[in-house]
């Protein structure tokens, strides 16, 4: 089949490094180097392209207005079409079908909620594509999610990329996105100014499913992290010492991360206001536990959050922000 490439879209930024080996067999994949979010807005916008966006959720929808706004072009779908309201009125076109959308489109961008949805977009964007055409789902599935739609997407003749993200509502706003790709090499090279546009950092990891392991890996560790921090804010509660001291103390040291600074005031109050919903975090906790049976891997510490996580949902948590998990144990 015949590689998509943008020889319009070519990114100002400088150029991933090369990085060294961890070992004799071993290579660290290729990453973009990081930088401030106020250091990219202030560099040159790649040349326009036209894209297709398909998903116009809590993160599609400023993933595709970062790119309308670095000057690409955009056709965009979704399943209920009033959610492409705001990027229709920021200039995009309006898809009548995912296929559209791919027809009109170089390269397609696809970011839904659950396996489920990545599969039946990929089957309904299937008849709008052909071979020099791409489609990159940046969605989080499982590997064999991924590579079932890689199957499908290059029956059609076109080149496939799974590219899942880290960040959550915030950073895609921002255009500070972590992506995790893999797939066809040469449509990753081609795509590399929108994703510079929407994240600060891009890795390519290899054949089809590597990028959607890592994300689970990823996701997972959030996850317990977020687990054993409302627990511990719980704990100091029933021990009636002050949680927003604790907060503080925990600041100053090693285990000093952002989530916490960003999450921990809205928990103590008991307001989960959603940047990544619970019903995707526990998804993401079943996904990346699925994998450890598959591979027999021991997961104790994720497997006990996932139950945390599921007793939540079970308490009507699911479209509160992850946060919300110390529900669970403690406050409601």
């Amino acid at each position: 089949a015949q590689t998509c490439r943008l020889p319009t879209a070519v990114s100002t930024r400088t150029p991933s490094t090369s990085l060294k080996r961890r070992s004799s067999t071993t290579v660290r994949p290729q990453v973009r180097s990081t930088r401030s979010v106020a250091t990219m807005a202030a560099e040159t916008s790649p040349t326009p392209a036209k894209l297709g966006f398909i998903g116009a959720g809590i993160m599609g929808v400023p993933m595709a207005l970062n790119l309308m706004k670095a000057g690409h072009e955009l056709v965009v779908w979704n399943r209920t079409a009033s959610a492409c309201q705001p990027l229709v009125d920021a200039g995009a076109t309006l898809a009548l079908s995912a296929a559209e959308a791919c027809e009109k489109s170089e390269v397609t961008f696809v970011m839904v909620s659950t396996p489920e949805a990545a599969l039946a977009c990929a089957e309904a964007a299937a008849p709008g594509l052909s071979s020099g055409k791409g489609y990159v789902d940046v969605s989080t599935v499982d590997a064999g999610t991924s590579s079932k739609i890689s199957e499908m997407i290059k029956a059609t003749g076109a080149s496939f990329l799974e590219a899942p993200v880290s960040g959550s509502k915030a950073p895609a706003e921002q255009g500070a996105l972590i992506f995790m790709a893999a797939g066809d090499k040469a449509l990753y090279d081609s795509v590399k100014a929108p994703l510079d546009t929407m994240g600060k950092a891009h890795f390519f990891l290899g054949d089809v499913g590597a990028g959607a392991k890592m994300k689970l890996i990823v996701n997972s560790v959030m996850g317990s992290m977020m687990a054993s921090f409302a627990e511990g804010l719980c704990l100091t509660k029933a021990a009636e010492l002050d949680q927003d001291t604790l907060l503080e103390i925990m600041s100053l040291g090693a285990i000093n991360t952002p989530m916490f600074a960003m999450k921990g005031p809205n928990m103590i109050k008991g307001e989960y206001p959603p940047a990544f919903p619970l019903k995707h975090q526990q998804k993401d906790m079943r996904l990346a536990l699925a994998l450890g049976d598959e591979l027999a891997q021991e997961m104790p510490v994720a497997a006990a959050a996932n139950e945390m996580y599921k007793t939540a949902r079970r308490l009507g948590k699911d479209d509160d922000d992850f946060s919300a998990v110390i529900a669970a144990i403690g406050r409601k």
